[in-house]
């Protein structure tokens, strides 16, 4: 539901009551992932989208249907009707579980303070019931990052606690997931699928080296919702003006900025500057911290004299392995835009375990399920 937060939090301030429809669960080939949500409010009006549109109709009407009968929570499922190509559902083949609720701000404030969060760019999770006994269904709860207090409930003092850690965990890894929880007599009693909402900070770009093809990688890493940094040591170089769509231009020699910056599991490295002396300090660096992705430009002949060095400077070989060089996907780029493309890409394969091969020439589902990171323990809380 934090998808549609902007619209939300208008309807929140001004005391609006809305109906909100949540994908909470996926089997096959869907278009849109749990979480996503359609809203609706009193005078009818709908903000964000579950199917890419083809049940939007019928969801819209279930929303109207909970709003103005004021009824518990409704869960139903939607999928592809063989008989009749025109019948209510998905043409992708594929089938969505779908919860719709009703919301009065007055009785759920925790979720209002949710969607400010949320507007104003800040890390929140909400935890959504989406499958238990009927009277804790659609209960929600309101989790901040570095604080152990939490607004709302979704079942028992022990329950929200238990959610609220599991929550906490997703939100520092940046991702939502389904999550189960319960069914111990001592610890949980409440047996609950609890579908976690996040919104996380921005996951980071590091672009090391200020040439032409940093300029173009920097406006894809924006567009794909990255806070995207050009670092170099030159001056002239490194300037505001020659890299536009970056949030932070730096000067300094590409390691010690590494050496001193946060990142996390989510941070993308992509060294440009094929120069032995800023690459070898920086990639030995970066290929041994909890990064996500670490990628070097270079033509093949470039790689294997760098990673003649890297061995040379003590890189283990477990390190080496996860280095992508040369950086980017076959895509046959030339300009400094197509291969900004090719990186932008390999990256995104890299974050949902694609495999770059054309969808044309591959079968099964299109759309990846990622494992769920409150289960990663020590990797998620890097």
């Amino acid at each position: 539901m934090l998808n549609v937060a902007d619209t939300l939090v208008d309807w929140c301030r001004t005391g609006r009551a809305f109906a909100v429809a949540t994908v909470v669960h996926v089997s096959g080939s869907a278009p849109l992932p749990p979480g996503t949500s359609l809203a609706v409010d009193a005078d009818g009006d709908a903000v964000g989208s579950i199917s890419g549109g083809c049940v939007e109709a019928a969801v819209y009407e279930l929303c109207r249907e909970v709003l103005d009968s004021r009824s518990t929570p409704v869960r139903a499922r939607f999928g592809y009707s063989d008989s009749d190509a025109f019948a209510v559902g998905l043409t992708c083949g594929g089938e969505i579980d779908v919860l719709v609720q009703r919301v009065a701000p007055a009785d759920m404030p925790h979720l209002a303070s949710a969607f400010e969060e949320a507007v104003r760019g800040r890390p929140v999770a909400v935890a959504q019931v989406v499958d238990g006994p009927g009277e804790f269904l659609g209960g929600t709860l309101h989790v901040l990052p570095d604080s152990d207090d939490c607004a709302g409930t979704v079942g028992g003092a022990r329950e929200d606690r238990e959610v609220a850690e599991r929550a906490r965990a997703l939100l520092r890894a940046g991702q939502g997931a389904l999550v189960e929880v319960g069914g111990d007599a001592d610890a949980c009693p409440q047996r609950l699928s609890v579908l976690v909402h996040t919104n996380a900070t921005r996951p980071r770009m590091l672009i090391f080296g200020a040439v032409d093809f940093a300029g173009a990688l920097s406006e894809a890493g924006r567009f794909l919702g990255y806070h995207v940094t050009v670092c170099d040591a030159r001056p002239v170089f490194a300037t505001r003006a020659r890299f536009p769509h970056a949030d932070d231009v730096v000067i300094e020699w590409p390691h010690r900025y590494l050496e001193q910056t946060a990142v996390d599991s989510r941070t993308a490295v992509c060294v440009l500057t094929h120069d032995a002396k800023f690459d070898i300090p920086l990639l030995r660096l970066a290929l041994g911290l909890p990064v996500g992705y670490v990628g070097a430009m270079g033509s093949r002949r470039t790689h294997e004299h760098r990673e003649k060095l890297l061995r040379e400077a003590g890189v283990p070989e477990l390190q080496l392995a996860r280095l992508r060089s040369p950086i980017g996907l076959d895509l046959g780029a030339r300009t400094p835009a197509e291969t900004a493309l090719s990186i932008a890409a390999e990256i995104v394969a890299d974050i949902h375990q694609g495999t770059g091969v054309p969808l044309s020439l591959i079968a099964g589902p299109i759309h990846h399920l990622r494992a769920d990171p409150s289960s990663l323990g020590a990797a998620t809380a890097a």
